[in-house]
């Protein structure tokens, strides 16, 4: 199981840090990630608009 961080990720084992994609749950397009104020949004470019951090679909980059 990875530990996931903001569009990344760490093995719990080794270490490695890994890139995570974010993805859209409705269109499974990539989203852009807007980060302000310490906080981190994902908006769908693809008519889905803003997008809840618990609703994005990581996946490896």
């Amino acid at each position: 199981m990875l530990d996931q961080d903001n569009g990344h990720a760490r093995c719990p084992s080794c270490g490695e840090i890994i890139e995570m994609k974010a993805l859209c749950p409705d269109c499974h397009q990539p989203l852009q990630v807007l980060k302000a104020c310490g906080a981190v949004d994902y908006f769908c470019q693809h008519g889905h608009g803003l997008i809840s951090k618990k609703r994005v679909e990581f996946v490896l980059a």
